[in-house]
């Protein structure tokens, strides 16, 4: 039996990134805890690989008490030290500390949004862009720029344009991949 193609990143040999590839990566979802998991998640990313982060996708749920946002905005340093402690998760003390930050101003887009999907359609309309080859675009820029002077770190174009494939507003599965989806090819908007 032949295996299915998949997107040439993809290592095939991990299994929670083939599972993620094909049942999670690029499929819309604009639940906002799963917003706020995979925009916390993402954070963490920077300068290592989205399999080093998903690797640890389960430890981090625990650690950071399941991504309950509320918790998370009321962190204090013992809670900071106990996750600069924890050897399962990244113990990057930036990225932790700058976790905690990044929440609340999560929480504050939220209010005033309504939702986090809503800020997010403020910069992509209703539309998803299909694209591939790419690190970042358009999109990725304003929201990394609007984020960043709203107080957020660790949230460069590069970081939110995973993002933004990861929560399937960009559509990104390779020519040859058993998803990839020609007939909704479509160009981003200039």
């Amino acid at each position: 039996m032949q295996s299915k193609k998949r997107c040439s990143w993809c290592n095939e040999k991990n299994s929670k990134y083939v599972e993620y590839h094909d049942n999670e990566w690029c499929r819309l979802n604009l639940d906002d805890k799963y917003l706020y998991e995979m925009l916390r998640l993402e954070s963490f990313q920077a300068g290592l690989s989205w399999e080093c982060v998903l690797n640890k996708r389960e430890f981090f749920k625990k650690a950071y008490d399941n991504f309950e946002l509320d918790k998370v905005c009321a962190y204090d340093d013992k809670k900071i030290d106990e996750l600069l402690n924890n050897e399962k998760i990244i113990r990057n003390k930036l990225k932790i500390v700058s976790s905690v930050k990044n929440s609340i101003i999560f929480k504050n887009i939220v209010k005033e949004f309504g939702t986090f999907c809503a800020y997010l359609k403020k910069f992509s309309g209703d539309e998803i862009i299909y694209e591939t080859g790419k690190t970042t675009n358009d999109l990725s820029d304003a929201i990394s720029k609007d984020l960043k002077k709203r107080g957020m770190k660790f949230v460069g174009s590069t970081i939110i344009y995973s993002y933004l494939q990861a929560i399937g507003l960009i559509y990104s599965h390779e020519k040859g991949c058993f998803l990839y989806n020609r007939e909704n090819k479509r160009s981003s908007k200039k």
